[in-house]
């Protein structure tokens, strides 16, 4: 396993990153089982995995509860990163969804508390005021952000100023979503805000189990990728899914030609990009953690990456710079 220091934090994280949210939603990933669920936290600790990540809003706290029984006897091997919901970001509530979260996970620190996402109804320096007054409380350890685009991460950083770093910015970047290299990356890197790198796989999509659009389940079919008329998308966009199929078709290929399964070669690319510190794999069970957690010690050839990104630069441009894979330019929530 490699590790790289989180933005200003200090805090060395394994570069795979345990993503403990498909433990807790069935809606979405089918049920769970509950000791397979806490093997997987094991299985990635005993790995060199000390990055898990988690939220109170996943599952209304099983995820949080689900971890803090697996880390019983092993807190000390895991840095914990969790969230405060958009909801839930006026002071008084942050304190009241920090102190919920700790009781969850069993512990008395908060390695990485994380903004889940912004809320332009709440006044974003009094919800960073009271993250700063729970660091120094000893409650947290270091404050960062998730689903922060351009406007809102650089609103943070100038509200932060020295007073204590953001030193995180969870986001979605993966081969078939590339809207960060647009504004986010270089504003990431310029302030030293480590970039984790969330849906890696795009819920899976990128493992190559999936020959074509439509074998892809309908939970997974919710991005701009594809047609609005897709149960549960609510994008409102005609999608590009012609040319989804035709850039997953040559990532098999590249993934062929390379002789590496196509998650691990998607991992990887990720994990190439400058300012990435870490890429969140969602795992359900042991075995699919232990199937791509070769990724982070992969060398690709400048020659796989160059392919990789002329495959995928058709469907970049045409979803453009809006960080959101969800939701339109007008209704977008990743500002």
């Amino acid at each position: 396993m490699q590790y790289r220091t989180l933005g200003q934090s200090g805090l060395d994280v394994s570069t795979i990153a345990l993503g403990y949210w498909a433990v807790s939603d069935p809606r979405l990933w089918g049920p769970q089982d509950r000791g397979e669920a806490i093997d997987t936290v094991h299985a990635a600790l005993d790995h060199g995995i000390n990055l898990i990540d988690t939220a109170e809003g996943y599952g209304n706290g099983t995820s949080e509860t689900l971890l803090g029984h697996a880390l019983a006897d092993r807190r000390e091997e895991a840095i914990i990163a969790t969230k405060v919901s958009r909801g839930h970001l006026q002071p008084d509530q942050i304190v009241t969804a920090c102190e919920n979260s700790l009781r969850r996970l069993n512990t008395d620190y908060i390695d990485l508390y994380q903004i889940h996402w912004a809320n332009p109804d709440v006044p974003l320096a009094d919800s960073l005021q009271t993250l700063i007054k729970l660091r120094d409380q000893g409650k947290i350890r270091a404050l960062g952000v998730s689903n922060f685009g351009p406007h809102d991460l650089t609103a943070a950083l100038d509200i932060m100023g020295t007073a204590a770093p953001i030193v995180s910015n969870q986001i979605p970047y993966n081969l078939l979503f590339r809207a960060i290299e647009y504004a986010m990356l270089p504003i990431s890197r310029n302030h030293q805000v480590g970039i984790l790198a969330y849906s890696p796989l795009l819920h899976g999509i990128l493992t190559g189990k999936f020959a074509t659009i439509d074998d892809i389940p309908d939970g997974r079919r919710r991005t701009r990728h594809f047609s609005a008329e897709r149960p549960l998308a609510r994008h409102g966009e005609p999608g590009i899914e012609a040319a989804t199929q035709n850039a997953l078709d040559a990532i098999r290929t590249i993934a062929d030609d390379a002789g590496l399964p196509m998650a691990q070669l998607a991992l990887a690319w990720v994990l190439h990009q400058p300012g990435i510190t870490a890429v969140i794999m969602g795992a359900r069970s042991p075995e699919q953690l232990a199937a791509n957690i070769k990724a982070s010690e992969i060398a690709l050839s400048e020659d796989v990456l160059a392919a990789l990104n002329t495959a995928t630069e058709g469907v970049k441009t045409a979803l453009g710079d809006n960080p959101d894979p969800w939701q339109s330019g007008e209704n977008v929530r990743v500002r």
